[in-house]
């Protein structure tokens, strides 16, 4: 099984694979938190902006760790109907999810942008960085919110995803991921260190770029 030493190794292998065609005006959104890291790598390869994207998954209310949808900055909303279908989530569960993580996602911009705007993606290409996608929903909501900002180019670049997430991507224009295992079964377990990004981290990343 593949694994890579931390966030900043699979950042850096990342880069490397990105640095292998021109993108126009290339913007590098990391989201929150545990795709920063990787982000901060793939911007310093590429010589372009680092930013946020502050996306949070809805869990399923009794199975959490099960992602039936997630929200984001701009109002964006991604619903997976066969997640939600398969649990028999009511409107009402997805609405009380919504309203819980939407609050939260109002939080993290004014704790991770410290008021300052965030970059202006029209005409630009948003290279969307996480650690990993699982199910894809909150990578699929990133690129409605790049969409809606005005991003002429939507890619979404990843050390690794299972199949079936990357087959759900088509909100992007271009997916770039390293590893694609046929028995994924969690982000972490192919990591050696993967423990936990701390909202400071993200903070101090954030400053160094600006």
């Amino acid at each position: 099984m593949e694994r890579f030493k931390d966030r900043q190794q699979a950042g850096r292998m990342l880069a490397a694979r990105l640095s292998e065609r021109t993108r126009h005006h290339p913007v590098v959104l990391g989201l929150p938190r545990g795709g920063v890291p990787v982000a901060a790598e793939v911007a310093a390869g590429l010589a372009a902006p680092l930013d946020v994207l502050v996306v949070r998954k809805l869990g399923v209310p009794w199975h959490p760790e099960v992602a039936m949808g997630a929200v984001g900055e701009g109002d964006a909303t991604v619903l997976n109907t066969d997640v939600t279908a398969a649990a028999r989530v009511t409107t009402e569960d997805v609405e009380q999810a919504e309203r819980r993580e939407r609050a939260e996602v109002e939080q993290r911009v004014m704790r991770f942008r410290e008021g300052h705007p965030p970059i202006d993606l029209h005409g630009r290409t948003a290279i969307i960085v996480d650690d990993g996608i699982a199910t894809g929903a909150t990578a699929r909501a990133a690129c409605s919110i790049a969409r809606e900002r005005g991003a002429a180019s939507v890619v979404v670049a990843v050390p690794v995803a299972s199949s079936d997430a990357l087959r759900t991507l088509d909100e992007a224009d271009e997916v770039v991921c390293l590893y694609e295992p046929e028995d994924f079964m969690a982000v972490g377990m192919h990591y050696i260190d993967f423990r936990q990004v701390e909202d400071h981290e993200v903070v101090e990343l954030l400053r160094a770029e600006r």
